[in-house]
């Protein structure tokens, strides 16, 4: 039995979406490639609910039916309202996911995470057997670390993954605090997040974040072999 009351019909993103023309054309263009009966892993930011947007159309107007794993609860939210079908890692594994990014090297490292969601992002992302990356073209750098890092952090181990974080190289680690609460920001995994500048982002950094002592993992993604949607 379904809700019949309003609270998620016209669900909108919270924010003025930029680009949102080349967003919508690359959304559809990824949106194209879904199949009958496949298990979507869907990233968080606004590309990824532009992509979902488009999905849903092709729901709607072609009878598609799939089921999507939504990687933060924003993006749940919005399969809700759109009556889009959800289920999780340990129900089903996903057959291609795609999601933002806030940098892409030329090198194929991708700087993810300024949302907050970046570990359930990464494990969908880990899961998936294809990964789409929709992204402006701004984002396309020769080389990331013009935006930070993010580290997603057990809020008791923050001084440690400091200490830890500066061995590695990390020239500015800063605690991100919330805009719209008091206090930090805290994922939703009851976590803070670490942003952090590196002097240089080498080859293996990820792992070497990843093994830190109370890390829970970073927005810093290598080796995933990404398609980047730039049509």
């Amino acid at each position: 039995m379904k809700w019949d009351n309003s609270i998620l019909r016209g669900y909108r993103w919270c924010r003025e979406i930029s680009d949102l023309d080349m967003k919508v054309r690359r959304g559809r263009l990824v949106a194209s490639t879904a199949r009958d009966g496949q298990v979507i892993g869907v990233g968080t930011g606004s590309s990824s609910f532009v992509g979902l947007c488009e999905l849903a159309k092709r729901m709607k107007e072609e009878g598609l039916r799939v089921t999507v794993i939504p990687a933060a609860s924003e993006i749940a939210l919005a399969c809700a309202s759109m009556d889009i079908p959800v289920t999780s890692l340990l129900s089903a594994r996903p057959d291609w996911c795609f999601d933002g990014a806030d940098e892409i090297g030329e090198n194929g490292d991708v700087v993810k995470g300024r949302g907050g969601g970046l570990y359930k992002e990464k494990l969908v992302i880990a899961a998936a057997k294809k990964r789409y990356i929709i992204a402006e073209d701004k984002k396309y750098v020769a080389s990331v670390g013009a935006v930070p890092v993010p580290v997603e952090v057990f809020p008791q181990a923050v001084h440690l993954a400091e200490e830890g974080l500066a061995a590695l190289g990390a020239v500015s680690v800063m605690l991100r605090l919330a805009k719209s609460k008091d206090g930090p920001v805290i994922t939703e995994n009851g976590n803070a997040i670490l942003d952090c500048f590196f002097a240089r982002i080498g080859d293996g950094l990820e792992k070497e974040i990843k093994a830190l002592p109370g890390v829970i993992d970073s927005g810093l993604f290598q080796g995933y072999g990404f398609e980047f949607v730039r049509s």
